[in-house]
């Protein structure tokens, strides 16, 4: 499989897009959700580990709010090889007690899949979700999307989802707004970068699983969110996105969080006082 250019990895795109490398206290970060995830789930009223699919990580955790709200599927980043949905229940908690349903999608990991792969399956999740939402307190009519960093990406995949072609019977507008979190939307530079080591995307898959070489549905919703303090790779990204499928009929916005990093934009999305999470919230239909 061709994942790289002759010459390896290019150094300002390893800067641009590996930012755990720029973070000493990664771990800790991960650490701190993963702990605060495992206090809330003790303590909530969660559904969790459920199945959509056959495969270890095709699981659901699911908190509902009650059968006629909005619900808010979180995909997490990792960069589609790393992280577990486990680590992101945190997140949860202040939607729930504004009355936003909050599910958080498992999905496998690569290399032992792809990122086609991981698309399959969220997508397969999604369209499980809408056909089982009542089995499980949710509104199938009121499913909206967000995630961070190779969740943003996914996130926007689903938004370019042609639903009626994917599965009979699903609605277009299957998944009805979405919030794009400091996610990579063209994934041509990952290829020459050592993130690619374990996501192994040719060019092929470069094109294929881009959301900027994709149409939305006309008219969705999309909120595309980078971090202040981001590197430039992230608002380049962002910036093309907005621009792209404004032009393609969606009702595109950008914002800004400020001040914030890669990582610490998901503790804005925790806190109720941010902006970005009254935005998000905002935003749900």
């Amino acid at each position: 499989m061709d994942t790289t250019e002759p010459g390896g990895i290019d150094e300002e795109l390893e800067r641009g897009y590996n930012v755990r490398a720029a973070r000493d206290d990664y771990d800790q970060v991960v650490k701190n959700w993963m702990d605060r995830s495992g206090e809330f789930r003790a303590r909530a009223d969660g559904i969790l580990d459920v199945a959509y699919g056959t495969a270890q990580r095709q699981r659901l955790d699911i908190f509902t709010a009650g059968d006629q709200a909005p619900t808010l599927v979180y995909l997490h980043g990792g960069y589609w090889q790393r992280g577990d949905k486990s680590a992101y229940s945190f997140l949860a908690e202040p939607f729930v007690t504004r009355g936003v349903s909050f599910v958080v999608m498992g999905y496998t990991l690569c290399p032992q899949t792809t990122v086609s792969g991981i698309t399959e399956e969220v997508r397969r999740g999604f369209a499980w979700l809408y056909r089982s939402a009542d089995r499980y307190g949710l509104c199938p009519e009121r499913l909206n999307v967000t995630g961070h960093s190779a969740g943003g990406h996914l996130t926007a995949m689903m938004l370019a989802t042609n639903w009626n072609a994917y599965e009979s019977g699903l609605p277009a507008d299957l998944v009805k707004a979405g919030v794009p979190i400091s996610g990579v939307y063209d994934l041509e530079p990952l290829r020459h970068t050592s993130i690619n080591d374990a996501a192994r995307i040719d060019a092929d898959a470069a094109r294929q699983c881009s959301p900027l070489l994709l149409q939305p549905r006309p008219g969705t919703p999309v909120l595309a969110v980078v971090g202040g303090a981001e590197t430039v790779a992230f608002h380049e990204q962002t910036n093309a996105l907005v621009e792209r499928w404004s032009a393609a009929g969606a009702r595109a916005e950008r914002y800004v969080e400020p001040d914030v990093d890669h990582f610490d934009v998901v503790e804005r999305l925790a806190d109720p006082g941010s902006v970005l999470f009254r935005k998000t919230f905002g935003w749900l239909v």
